[in-house]
């Protein structure tokens, strides 16, 4: 059983290595990133670039063709040596600032164009509804943002440019290696082909095993994930030494697959060397013979410089196998960046939304079903009325709709059928922002950012004073334990807040919410995690808070309801009670059932 118990924890879900032709399209969407640098950075780039290439391609025009052409005629001088040296000499230079410039605009380029496309992703996640976040892990959006962006940073930082210098860089070079002898560039140049079909076999193994290592390390990624969010339920089950285990199959798989990609891509440089090694020997070979016979014009200056031309040849074409390397990782990261970049929200304001004024809270639901999958129904043709200024308290077992009803009230999701009106208006009539910007919401599981007391009570209100805090702390009970602490308001909490106790972070959240002077106040299981004598600090302070306004309490602790306006009992989707906690015992109907199990648990 303990193996069996194993061997599942340890499974993994198929995962394919998709053969698909290189996308240029996508590539081309992609580059439209550097857009907004293309008449500053970019063009300044390329003319290093340019420059440099050129360069490059006249130092050995001087060295063969001139110094070595008048050392074979017997016409050179010492004066003449010297300045084809210092001639050299300064082009090397100018070669070497070209290229400093070139790197620093080039990679000034690239990070500015990681930080859009990681601006752009993230800003547009913000903006996705709710579905979109219930379909993925937070490990796995994660990768998205940090690994597939970071995945860019070589391709715009170095690739980009280089696979123009070295396209430029290989035209040049042909083209002078046919203008200084046309046979002997024909002859050495004809294993070009041999090679190409050869190293198309070759990148295709790179490029499967580079698949390889983004999904394994996009694994890895999510397990560290997910392994750093629930590390006290791990702790809590002793459960570290399995974990560990688990992790290390995983990094194990991570290693061998950048082992294997590692290994493929190095069979490509040795190969391009091998091919260089094959073009020397048939310069030696056949250049000695044309320099002998009587019917070539081929000096031994024309040779050195040919000689030069060959050595450079294959350095450009080593460094496109790197840059297609660079392509394919981007294609694969592109792909899934695009994903989400193309993927829309499924709650969104209509052309002709109207802004929100004057809101006083009524809330109506006609004829509401609605469905998370599409299968099942989470709601069943609702028909419910939440007075303007009332508290009414939604009630049920776990998966009656509760949720799902104030699910609607913010438009996180919209109704599969029927509408959801708010002082008259259907709520997709409304803006969102100036929807959401009425409605507070306090959940069971508050989050707490890395902050001090002070910020994270603001974030409900970022213009709020102070003073203004203080006071919302104040009358939710906050205060008290606020003051007490080192620094007051001005302490730093943690990620998620680890140094506050349960209670401490929900009563923050209470704040945060009350700050924000909803008109519409939802509380889900929102006092679940606070002790009985915080409870009723809360409640007092919420009489006077919640008047005028109107609230909806999700509760299963039902003595916190017992005040409510009025008590609506769901039971799979459907509306089965409603009316005052007086009203619901003496119909002794569902609800006097749940009043009266609580209540005998608590004897008990």
């Amino acid at each position: 059983m303990e193996q069996a118990r194993k061997k599942s924890r340890f499974h993994y879900p198929t995962e394919q290595i998709i053969e698909k032709p290189f996308n240029w399209k996508q590539m081309m969407r992609l580059f439209t990133f550097i857009k907004p640098y293309a008449k500053t950075l970019l063009p300044k780039t390329i003319l290093m670039m340019l420059l440099a290439t050129a360069v490059r391609l006249a130092v050995p025009i001087f060295i063969g063709v001139f110094a070595v052409g008048q050392l074979e005629n017997g016409t050179a001088t010492g004066s003449d040596m010297l300045l084809y040296a210092g001639i050299v000499l300064i082009l090397y230079i100018l070669s070497y600032v070209a290229n400093i410039l070139r790197i620093r605009w080039m990679n000034r380029l690239g990070q500015f164009v990681i930080f859009d496309i990681r601006k752009k992703l993230f800003d547009h996640i913000q903006h996705l509804s709710h579905r979109f976040f219930d379909q993925r892990s937070a490990g796995s959006i994660l990768v998205r943002v940090i690994n597939d962006v970071n995945s860019l940073q070589d391709l715009f930082t170095n690739g980009v440019i280089n696979l123009l210098m070295d396209i430029v860089m290989l035209i040049g070079i042909v083209a002078i290696l046919f203008y200084l002898s046309p046979e002997l560039a024909i002859l050495i140049l004809v294993i070009l082909p041999i090679m190409f079909f050869i190293s198309t076999k070759l990148r295709r193994k790179i490029r499967r095993a580079w698949q390889t290592v983004r999904l394994r390390q996009s694994r890895l990624n999510s397990h560290l994930n997910e392994s750093i969010q629930g590390i006290r339920v791990t702790q809590a089950y002793a459960q570290e030494h399995e974990n560990m285990e688990f992790f290390d199959e995983v990094n194990t798989q991570n290693y061998e697959s950048w082992r294997e990609a590692t290994k493929q891509n190095a069979l490509f440089r040795p190969f391009v060397e091998m091919a260089s090694a094959l073009g020397g020997a048939i310069l030696i070979w056949y250049g000695a013979f044309l320099i002998q016979s009587d019917a070539s014009n081929l000096t031994l200056g024309v040779f050195v410089s040919f000689a030069f031309y060959i050595g450079m040849f294959w350095e450009p074409i080593s460094r496109l196998g790197q840059v297609y390397n660079q392509l394919l990782v981007g294609m694969a990261s592109s792909e899934r960046i695009f994903e989400f970049l193309d993927e829309e929200p499924n709650v969104v304001d209509k052309k002709d939304a109207k802004p929100l004024t004057n809101v006083k809270g009524e809330l109506v639901f006609k004829n509401v079903e609605f469905s998370y999958d599409d299968k099942r129904k989470a709601l069943n043709n609702i028909n419910l009325k939440f007075d303007a200024g009332t508290t009414v308290a939604l009630v049920g077992h776990t998966g009656s709709g509760k949720s799902t009803i104030v699910n609607l009230m913010s438009r996180f999701y919209d109704p599969t059928s029927g509408d959801v009106m708010l002082d008259g208006v259907n709520l997709r009539d409304i803006r969102i922002d100036d929807l959401r910007k009425n409605v507070s919401y306090v959940l069971q599981d508050t989050f707490i950012f890395a902050g001090t007391i002070m910020e994270n009570i603001r974030f409900g209100n970022p213009h709020a004073t102070d003073e203004d805090i203080i006071e919302a702390a104040k009358a939710i009970g906050a205060h008290s334990f606020i003051e007490k602490l080192d620094n007051g308001y001005q302490t730093e909490v943690e990620e998620q807040g680890s140094i506050l106790s349960v209670g401490e972070r929900q009563l923050l959240s209470f704040a945060r919410a009350l700050l924000a002077d909803p008109r519409i106040l939802i509380l889900d299981e929102a006092t679940a995690s606070i002790d009985t004598e915080t409870e009723l600090k809360i409640q007092e302070g919420l009489k006077t808070l919640l008047a005028g306004r109107t609230a909806i309490m999700i509760a299963h602790r039902l003595s916190t309801i017992r005040d409510s306006d009025n008590i609506i009992v769901l039971e799979q989707g459907n509306v089965m009670e409603q009316g005052t906690h007086d009203q619901l015992i003496d119909q002794k109907g569902i609800y006097f059932g749940l009043v009266k199990s609580q209540f005998s648990a608590i004897k008990e």
